[in-house]
């Protein structure tokens, strides 16, 4: 609940001078969507599984600037971002930063690699929050969310609904966060 509070309250004070990149100097586009935090939220670190079952947690990627993508198999927004957001890992993923799409609520594997099949994904991870318990933990109550983490591993920014994250807009906005 506590999460629940700070971030609508960052979202409701529309809080936007945050990081040392200055992501909101950076909203245009689809990106003019973006809220950036005055200051940076703590992620919680609860677990996810990826398509062999195998536990993960946001921790796993410190070090990196991370767009957590929250997405359903369902959601037609999110069908329409996905393309993007493969082409953006595909473009500026590596050591120092990565896409992370997180399938939450009941989305079987085989329905996320049908999904990601007839969407022409191909460099995307296919991590599951099946209990929905880190969407809930940061606030996730529609779809499709992404996240901005920066590499200390807290939340600088979020948008809510779907972005051409291959925009230019969106790539300056990662490369500040990589600065």
């Amino acid at each position: 609940m506590l999460r629940l509070f700070v971030l609508y309250t960052a979202l409701s004070l529309c809080a936007n001078a945050a990081t040392a990149a200055d992501l909101a100097a950076l909203k245009a586009g689809d990106m003019a969507k973006l809220v950036v935090y005055e200051e940076p939220l703590a992620v919680p670190e609860l677990p996810f599984t990826d398509e062999g079952g195998a536990e993960h947690s946001l921790k796993d990627f410190r070090g990196k600037a991370v767009l957590v993508n929250f997405w359903a198999t369902w959601c037609a927004p999110c069908r329409k971002e996905m393309p993007a957001l493969d082409a953006l890992q595909g473009a500026m993923g590596g050591a120092r930063f990565a896409v992370v799409t997180i399938a939450t609520g009941r989305n079987p594997q085989a329905q996320i690699q049908r999904f990601f099949a007839e969407a022409g994904v191909t460099r995307l991870p296919r991590y599951q929050d099946e209990r929905q318990q880190l969407a809930r933990a940061m606030g996730v109550m529609g779809l499709p969310v992404s996240v901005l983490i920066d590499r200390e591993g807290r939340e600088v920014a979020r948008l809510i609904g779907d972005a051409d994250w291959n925009a230019p807009e969106a790539r300056k906005v990662i490369a500040a966060l990589m600065e």
